[in-house]
C-alpha cells in the first residue's frame, strides 16, 4: 500500500509530466509545464520530506541515547523511505534544471533559477530555496550528531568488553603480557 502511494506521489511530482493548464485561445490544454509552478511543487515536496526527516533524526537520536533497539529498527524503515523520497527530489531537481536550460532560462542551481524566474520579486520562491538549503544543513548536522553518538556508543561498548574480558585487570592490548611489568621507561631489565 505504501509503495502504491509513493509511486503515485512520484508521478504527481515528476518534472515535465503533462498537466492540464488554463488552455490557449483555441480552448486546447497546454502541455508544456510552467517552470515556476514546477519549482514551487518541487520545493513543497522537498520541504515536506526534509521536515519529516528532521523528526526521524531527532527521534533516532533520542532512541540511540536510550538504547531502544526496537524503536531504532522501526525508524530505520521510515528513514529509508524518506531517503528514497529525497533522492526522487534530487532527480526532479536535475530534470528541472535541464528543462530550464533547454528553454534558455539561466540557472545552474535552484536558487539562481528561482531568482531568474521571479524577476519581479513578487514570488517567494527564492526564500523557499534558502529555507530548503538551511533545512538541508540542519539535516546534515543531525545526521553527523547521530553518527558521532553511535561511534561514541560503540567505543564505550568496546571498552566495556575489554574490561570484562581482562577480568577487570589492566592488560596491554598489544605486545607481551608481562611487558608493562618487566620493562622500564628508559632501559629494559635485560640490558
Amino acid at each position: 500500500m505504501a509503495e502504491k502511494i509513493q509511486s503515485e506521489d512520484q508521478r504527481a511530482f515528476e518534472v515535465g509530466a503533462p498537466r492540464s493548464g488554463p488552455g490557449d485561445a483555441n480552448g486546447e490544454e497546454t502541455l508544456q509545464p510552467d517552470l515556476e509552478s514546477e519549482l514551487a511543487r518541487l520545493l513543497k515536496e522537498l520541504s515536506l520530506v526534509q521536515e519529516e526527516m528532521l523528526e526521524v533524526l531527532t527521534a533516532k537520536c533520542e532512541q540511540i541515547a536510550d538504547g531502544d533497539l526496537d524503536g531504532i529498527n522501526v525508524l530505520k524503515q521510515r528513514e529509508e523511505s524518506l531517503g528514497q523520497r529525497l533522492q526522487a527530489c534530487h532527480d526532479q531537481r536535475a530534470a528541472l534544471l535541464a528543462m530550464a536550460a533547454d528553454e534558455g532560462v539561466p540557472g545552474d542551481t535552484l536558487g539562481s533559477l528561482a531568482s531568474s524566474l521571479t524577476a519581479d520579486h513578487a514570488s517567494d520562491l527564492p526564500v523557499q530555496v534558502k529555507e530548503a538549503s538551511a533545512r538541508m544543513r540542519l539535516l546534515r548536522h543531525h545526521s553527523l550528531a547521530n553518527w558521532v553518538l553511535t561511534q561514541r556508543t560503540m567505543l564505550h561498548l568496546s571498552q566495556l568488553l575489554d574490561i570484562v574480558t581482562a577480568g577487570g585487570r589492566l592488560k596491554p592490548t598489544y605486545g607481551r603480557e608481562d611487558s608493562s611489568i618487566s620493562s622500564g621507561t628508559l632501559v629494559d631489565k635485560d640490558a
